[in-house]
């Protein structure tokens, strides 16, 4: 049995998993901030209502979050013995900052917001919620913080083989920072949106709009516009740049380069050839490529042949998954717009198609972030920390390929109950709507 390859599916199938909830709590969390603040501004019971509908549905994601996250720490241990004993002094001091300064702090807040309403102080519960949400956002920015790092390593040193940490700040701070936190938090934002706008719409076919649902929807769908575009421009523009100056096999691979030029297309669409690395019916925009760095079509791109074959990442995998996150972040940004122009043209809440497609497309923002993490984890093949440690001297050399393939089938059953039970749960909660009762 390959192990490295079990090793990698084990934890594409582990972070993948968990990476569904951490965008919606971020993207939740800030509408129930909202939310509220508009509760006590107006004086309005219904805002607080669905303030509490919208915290329901966060406090599960928010759990099955936590469910999730814990088999990364095992994970790391047993499976990745050579990633934890190089780069511990690094991606450690991230982790442990993020637990104390993050995780720990919106759980006790939540617990506030959840059970504090008539016991602690009202400055103190209206607070809860607004630490909650920055709590989970900063809880983002540790771990995008350090995936940025493995991607563009900063503030480091390496001693007796292993790498130290010599500067918080550099690394910290690594040069894709920045364009990580900014373009991942975005996203979260886009898909709380998404769902709020989602589940409004499905209230209103539904025939209980309540109070408050027909602006909700309204400002949701305004919402879904602003996060699409700025995804795609300067958030999407300003990752490829940086994808582009610090990671050319990347580059070169989402976009179908193989040789170097000063005049790089554009790529539309085309049909990757993985052997040898080649792209067919090619349909692209001459120089365009070029263009987008320095706004200079004689930019020169590095292309594949120019890279050693190890150190070229998956073609396939990489192209195919790029091509698809931009194809459906184009889908949602058409959506967004037609259900604006719809509420503009005051047609948005008896347009039940569009009502129906909302609803159906709540989960498309998470397929886009699945397919942006398998671009930039697979595309940094064959390295775990770009140029400093290959993902085969990662794994663990005491790992069998036997072990991986009962942990494989473990995490698969234990996932799919999670999944089948979060995705059940969110329905029903979704259907009572914000008038079903109870606390939260």
């Amino acid at each position: 049995m390959n192990v490295l390859l079990l090793a990698r599916i084990q934890f594409g199938l582990t972070i993948g998993f968990h990476f569904l909830f951490p965008p919606i709590s971020i993207g939740l969390a800030w509408w129930v901030v909202t939310l509220e603040a508009l509760a006590r501004r107006r004086r309005d019971p219904a805002w607080e209502g669905l303030a509490r509908y919208f915290g329901r549905l966060f406090t599960l994601t928010f759990g099955a979050g936590v469910a999730t996250g814990v088999v990364m720490s095992f994970q790391f241990g047993t499976t990745w013995s050579g990633f934890v004993t190089v780069v511990s002094d690094i991606f450690g001091s991230f982790l442990v900052a993020e637990v104390f300064f993050s995780f720990f702090v919106e759980s006790v807040f939540l617990g506030i917001w959840l059970f504090g309403r008539d016991r602690a102080p009202a400055w103190l519960h209206r607070l809860s919620m607004v630490v909650v949400a920055a709590a989970a956002t900063f809880s983002g920015f540790w771990i995008l913080a350090a995936n940025s790092w493995m991607q563009t390593p900063a503030g480091y040193a390496i001693v007796d083989g292993q790498i130290r940490l010599v500067h918080f700040a550099a690394a910290l701070f690594n040069p894709s920072t920045f364009e990580h936190v900014l373009h991942t938090i975005n996203a979260s934002l886009l898909t709380g949106s998404f769902l709020v706008a989602g589940s409004s719409a499905y209230l209103l076919l539904k025939g209980r709009p309540g109070a408050g649902i027909r602006q909700l929807l309204a400002a949701a769908v305004i919402s879904c516009l602003v996060f699409a575009v700025v995804e795609a421009v300067p958030s999407g523009h300003l990752l490829t740049v940086e994808v582009g100056r610090r990671q050319p096999a990347k580059l070169a691979t989402i976009e179908g380069v193989y040789e170097t030029t000063d005049r790089a297309p554009f790529l539309l669409f085309g049909v990757p050839t993985p052997d040898p690395p080649y792209v067919k019916n090619r349909v692209e925009i001459p120089g365009a490529l070029s263009f987008l760095f320095e706004f200079d079509s004689d930019y020169t791109v590095t292309g594949l042949e120019d890279i050693p074959v190890d150190e070229r990442p998956p073609f396939a995998v990489t192209f195919i998954s790029f091509h698809l996150m931009v194809y459906l972040g184009i889908l949602l940004i058409v959506i967004a717009g037609v259900a604006v122009l719809l509420l503009l043209l005051r047609r948005l809440h008896s347009a039940r198609w569009m009502l129906r497609v909302l609803a159906a497309v709540i989960p498309l923002p998470l397929v886009c972030l699945q397919l942006g993490w398998i671009t930039a984890e697979v595309g940094r093949q064959p390295w775990v920390v770009y140029g400093l440690l290959r993902t085969r001297d990662a794994v663990s050399p005491s790992v069998t390929g036997g072990e991986l393939v009962f942990s494989l089938a473990a995490f698969g059953m234990v996932y799919l109950a999670v999944g089948v039970a979060y995705v059940v749960l969110m329905a029903r909660t979704i259907r009572q709507g914000p008038d079903a009762g109870g606390a939260y």
